[in-house]
């Protein structure tokens, strides 16, 4: 029985060996203590910033040199305009339409029923009749 209780003795004794030593580093001057940190050379940090430069600053530029390019000719709405495809195809030209435009042009081209339907099944019919009638409702 006396032995389990010296292992226990022990590591107490060991513990605050520990806690001591600790204490002793904690309270040392940091300024001994710090890591000496070594600077990067100064040619290294301008070639850093060089390449920053070249791989962020130059290609945001030129991007925002094309959008102003873009943007000075126009007038009005900044959205692109229009191509012939979308006012040639019909499945194009519904997408583009809202709900009161869609249901304007299933009363105009005397589609019943069309009231009571939703985005998708209004264009699928308004489709479906535009096609009937081979692409002369548009």
């Amino acid at each position: 029985m006396s032995t389990p209780l010296r292992s226990k003795r022990q590591l107490r004794n060991n513990d605050q060996a520990q806690l001591e030593s600790l204490s002793v580093i904690a309270n040392e001057d940091p300024a001994t203590t710090s890591r000496q940190l070594h600077p990067l050379p100064r040619g290294l940090v301008e070639l850093y910033g060089l390449l920053a430069v070249l791989f962020v600053l130059v290609p945001e530029w030129m991007a925002d040199g094309a959008l102003a390019g873009l943007r000075s000719g126009r007038r009005g709405s900044e959205l692109p305009m229009t191509t012939m495809a979308w006012q040639r195809v019909p499945e194009l030209r519904l997408a583009s339409m809202n709900l009161r435009e869609l249901r304007a042009l299933a009363a105009e081209l005397r589609l019943w029923g069309y009231g009571g339907l939703n985005r998708d099944q209004l264009s699928r019919r308004l489709l479906r009749r535009i096609k009937a009638r081979r692409g002369k409702a548009l």
